[in-house]
């Protein structure tokens, strides 16, 4: 079996490529989806099915890398990945561009076969040391994914960017069937039911998972929300275009991958998981109430680095809260129980917001998505100190 330095190496590599490929079509979502007529409630429809299908797929695909291994999930979203981004890339319909991020969104719930494989690897000490280089790889595919969706979409037209995320996860998937080794030990292989909505019950019980999972939920929720009325706002009241809009996410991925690539790493020498997601989530409450009073791109792009920052301290922190309160056998299972809590308040938080953005007001929006924010980080507050590597939850 190889070491644990080289496989985390590869998984790196393995994230690293498919966020790229999501990167590139984050910039030029809201202007493809304007081509038919999409405004606050369709576009906000757009980024929510895509969350929609993690809800399920998180879960599913969760339990189902406990029962046959990392490897295969990983390798068969990598497919479904790349006929996602083809038809992307043709589609000739609202109707269509919503089928291709329903495709794309169930193969984005391999994330959570990808920190179980994380966790296969690292022991309990480490583990949101090697979260936080899954989060680096995050960060440097929205550093360059934006930024090639943008040139792409100038140099080729709207189908450009799709069909270079289609070859990337080719790419992906012949590099990850030929270096990826399967982490999961046969011992630690569990047969469980494949869709544990009664398991999300029990963790939203479990005294020491309750506040995470409560985290799981309404951050993701308050933070999408932020990304459907952060477009839309800056489009009309800075004249953003594609361009603008991936300078943001390259900001965006370029502190992630700095904080997350490193700084994460020495902050956990002197402050807890705990304390970095408490601190995390205000600050990124703060980051999220303050632009409709932003006037200039200037001011806008600075408070982008307060959020970014904070959501790359906050995000791995969490995620390896929950690893450690979860046994060697669960760890698929609750880490895909709370990316599909995630998944649930990404679905929520577009249509929510889109609503709010299209029948009142931006500022109403974005004071919607803030206040979420403060009652996440309300649910921080609670989270206990962890006592013990691993809390079964009995399944």
């Amino acid at each position: 079996m190889p070491a644990a330095r080289p496989r985390l190496a590869i998984i790196w590599l393995t994230v690293f490529i498919d966020l790229v490929g999501f990167g590139i079509v984050i910039p030029i979502l809201p202007f493809y989806s304007a081509r038919f007529g999409a405004h606050g409630m369709g576009y906000g429809a757009l980024i929510g099915a895509f969350s929609l299908m993690q809800f399920f797929s998180t879960a599913l695909l969760g339990r189902l890398s406990d029962r046959v291994g990392r490897r295969p999930i990983l390798l068969a979203t990598m497919v479904l990945n790349a006929a996602g981004y083809l038809l992307f890339a043709f589609a000739p319909s609202f109707l269509l561009l919503l089928v291709a991020r329903l495709i794309a969104g169930f193969a984005g719930g391999n994330i959570s076969a990808a920190q179980a494989y994380v966790a296969d690897i690292t022991s309990a000490s480490e583990r949101s040391k090697g979260m936080g280089v899954i989060g680096m790889a995050f960060g440097l595919g929205f550093i360059f994914g934006p930024g090639i969706g943008s040139i792409a979409a100038r140099l080729g037209g709207h189908a450009a960017p799709g069909l270079v995320a289609a070859g990337l996860s080719v790419v992906n998937l012949l590099s990850a069937f030929f270096i990826l080794p399967e982490s999961l030990r046969a011992e630690h292989r569990a047969v469980r039911d494949l869709w544990p909505f009664g398991h999300m019950a029990d963790a939203l019980a479990h005294r020491e998972l309750r506040p995470l999972m409560l985290v799981w939920l309404i951050t993701p929720f308050a933070f999408s929300a932020y990304t459907v009325a952060l477009p839309l706002w800056a489009t009309t009241t800075l004249h953003w275009h594609e361009q603008e809009l991936g300078i943001f996410f390259v900001v965006v991925g370029l502190v992630a991958a700095f904080v997350q690539g490193g700084l994460f790493r020495l902050l956990t020498r002197v402050v807890s998981d705990r304390r970095l997601l408490i601190t995390g989530m205000m600050g990124m409450a703060l980051s999220i109430g303050v632009v409709p009073f932003l006037a200039h791109s200037a001011t806008l792009y600075a408070w982008t680095v307060v959020l970014a920052f904070s959501n790359s301290i906050m995000s791995p922190a969490a995620t390896g809260l929950v690893s450690t309160f979860a046994a060697a056998n669960e760890q698929g299972t609750v880490l895909g129980v709370a990316q599909s809590l995630g998944a649930l308040g990404r679905f929520t938080g577009p249509f929510v917001i889109g609503v709010v953005y299209d029948w009142t007001s931006p500022l109403a929006a974005f004071l919607v998505a803030g206040g979420a924010m403060l009652v996440g980080w309300a649910a921080s507050l609670g989270v206990p100190k962890p006592r013990r590597p691993d809390v079964s939850l009995g399944v």
